[in-house]
């Protein structure tokens, strides 16, 4: 296909998703980063939010505006007013958390990873199927204008073939951050990694071949691993992530007839560069942070809700069980055991 330019997004636009009434499951720093994006824009309603320490979660209240708050996820879980739980507990508890809402009627956005492993996705995913409940990863870059433009460029045949995907994530912590508690699944891999290992197996799909090498932080972590893997038809990807130091933090995506390059940082707003051996074109979109791109996914799941629907295609509870499998095999090839650390994966 001869792109002479870039395909618009046909992302529609947030503030016209029909509002619903939001909880939020643990008033840490990317539930602020939630609530501040839907706040500003979309109609959605955050209503309440819910801590194991009370104070903690009226003084999210008190900064937000959000009228409840309640000292017990049980307790947000069980509000009347609540149409669906936004759960940004710690990773161990994504599990937990999620089916606790799902079995107490409430649709569910689960933030990533949606469990610690590809058999607590499945698990989820079982519980939301029986329940007939909308279930998504808050994976939040698939939502984004951005990605959708990607996927056209990508399913339009505008790379030609694709051969391989390539991408890195990588950021430094400081001393205490949770991604250095045994624990909490500290590491890089399930913070930083998730979102390489959903770019590549979105565009070549799920592993068949993985060769991983990591390397232990002093706290006890994985600190930095890189992979290789396989996939149909013939194609390769590479990806690592660390948590020493800012990497490129880009995808490339390489095809026979161009290379397309998601600019750092990948993950957020920003823009796209086609390179063909006879042009350049760019997708200019404004860079951006979490507060000015998690509400895609809110807007996503209203209208899918709305609609009577229980998935969104952007993001499948699938893609997110392949995604988790590429990890699962990863972190076995690296050492990186979880129930070491007392963790039901």
């Amino acid at each position: 296909m001869d792109l002479a330019a870039f395909p618009s997004p046909r992302t529609p636009d947030p503030m016209e998703a029909p509002p619903l009434r939001w909880g939020v499951m643990g008033p840490g720093w990317i539930a602020a980063q939630f609530t501040e994006s839907l706040q500003t824009y979309t109609r959605q309603e955050v209503v309440a939010v819910g801590s194991r320490a009370l104070p903690r979660a009226q003084e999210f209240a008190d900064t937000y505006g959000v009228r409840t708050a309640v000292g017990s996820y049980e307790e947000l879980a069980a509000l009347d007013d609540v149409d669906i739980v936004y759960v940004a507990t710690p990773h161990p508890a994504h599990l937990e958390h999620a089916i606790l809402s799902l079995e107490s009627g409430k649709h569910v956005v689960v933030e990533k990873p949606i469990g610690l492993s590809a058999s607590q996705a499945r698990e989820i995913a079982a519980v939301a199927e029986r329940t007939g409940l909308y279930c998504a990863e808050a994976l939040w870059t698939m939502f984004l204008p951005k990605w959708d433009v990607v996927r056209q460029v990508v399913e339009d045949g505008a790379l030609g073939t694709i051969t391989s995907v390539h991408s890195e994530y990588g950021e430094a912590f400081p001393e205490g951050h949770r991604v250095f508690d045994p624990a909490l699944a500290g590491g890089p891999l399930l913070d930083l990694g998730i979102y390489p290992l959903a770019f590549i197996t979105s565009i070549l799909g799920p592993h068949e071949s993985v060769a991983a090498l990591g390397q232990q932080d002093p706290h006890g972590v994985n600190g930095q691993l890189g992979a290789t893997m396989t996939h149909a038809g013939g194609t390769l990807s590479v990806l690592s992530t660390t948590l020493h130091g800012l990497l490129a933090n880009q995808v490339t995506i390489v095809g026979t007839e161009g290379v397309l390059t998601v600019e750092p940082q990948h993950h957020s707003p920003g823009p796209l560069t086609l390179r063909r051996p006879d042009r350049t074109l760019t997708y200019d979109e404004p860079r951006g942070n979490q507060a000015s791109g998690l509400h895609f996914q809110a807007a996503e799941a209203a209208r899918r809700i709305a609609a009577g629907e229980t998935r969104t295609p952007l993001w499948t509870l699938d893609h997110s069980i392949v995604a988790l499998e590429a990890s699962d095999e990863i972190r076995r090839q690296i050492g990186d055991d979880l129930t070491a650390a007392g963790l039901h994966e």
